[in-house]
């Protein structure tokens, strides 16, 4: 049976410790449903299977910067649930927006997960300044790679210190 169901963006806090969630929920009210949620910043309205596909969207989109950033050596703490809120609101409301609104164009939704899965393994920087891509293939490279552009502001990475006998 597939119904319709909310796919949200909210602020929540478990045990004082403040995350964000992306997910599906059947009430109107994410608040009722989900005790723990403080505010939703998006809501929308899709079709049950529209929205798993939308998720494991953002959430690879997602998995891949926080990747990106961990190998990088910068430390993003782990929520209880859901998303740190050292990502910014306005970087997850991009991811959350983009893959809204690309899933409503079956030819760019079906390139752009292709476009993630390659980011997966490699930037596509070099991709996308070679004359291998073209048009909206390229266009959608280039808001791929924006959308992991993401980098705290710090004077300092948090790396391992090597031992001091060496």
């Amino acid at each position: 049976m597939s119904g319709n169901i909310y796919l949200i963006l909210a602020s929540g806090e478990i045990n004082g410790i403040g995350f964000w969630l992306i997910d599906k929920i059947y009430n109107e009210f994410p608040m009722i449903e989900k005790k723990y949620l403080l505010e939703c910043h998006r809501k929308e309205l899709i079709a049950e299977e529209s929205a798993r596909d939308i998720l494991y969207a953002i959430n690879f989109n997602l998995n891949n910067l926080l990747n990106e950033l961990q190998y990088e050596g910068f430390t993003i703490e782990k929520p209880p649930k859901g998303i740190s809120f050292n990502l910014p609101l306005d970087v997850i409301e991009d991811i959350f927006d983009f893959w809204l609104e690309t899933y409503k164009n079956k030819n760019y939704w079906q390139t752009s997960l292709g476009l993630l899965k390659i980011k997966k393994r490699i930037s596509l920087l070099s991709i996308i300044k070679s004359k291998a891509i073209k048009n909206h293939v390229k266009d959608l490279a280039c808001i791929i790679e924006k959308l992991h552009k993401y980098r705290p502001y710090t004077s300092e990475r948090y790396k391992s210190k090597d031992p001091m006998w060496q």
